[in-house]
């Protein structure tokens, strides 16, 4: 009879080494804790200046303000690209390809009322 490789002799207490261990862990996507709490921290801040980064921007991309700056509406773009990456998830990019002797091939028609 073949010893059970699961089971430890008495005295030793744990997973036997060499036996991968199951189970456990979080499940894919779910994010942690802390970053859902930094995120709500982020919106929480963006919702409480959202009056004031409004004129911030405006004053970056128009070149008002107290220092008289060039107008810059790529630079207001460019800080309000970045704030949003803290406040919405980022998508990513999925490209579908085929085989290269059998491209994908995508067909659209209507469907016919006569069957």
């Amino acid at each position: 009879m073949t010893p059970n490789p699961t089971v430890r002799k008495a005295g030793k207490p744990g997973r036997p080494k060499g036996i991968a261990k199951t189970g456990g862990g979080s499940r894919k996507g779910i994010p942690n804790k802390a970053t859902v709490e930094f995120r709500q921290a982020v919106t929480t801040l963006l919702n409480a200046t959202q009056d004031n980064m409004i004129r911030w921007l405006t004053e970056v991309a128009e070149g008002t303000g107290e220092e008289g700056g060039k107008p810059n509406p790529a630079k207001a773009l460019e800080l309000m690209a970045s704030l949003a990456e803290f406040a919405a998830p980022k998508l990513a990019r999925t490209e579908h390809v085929g085989d290269k002797d059998a491209p994908l091939r995508m067909e659209f028609g209507w469907k016919s009322d006569k069957s």
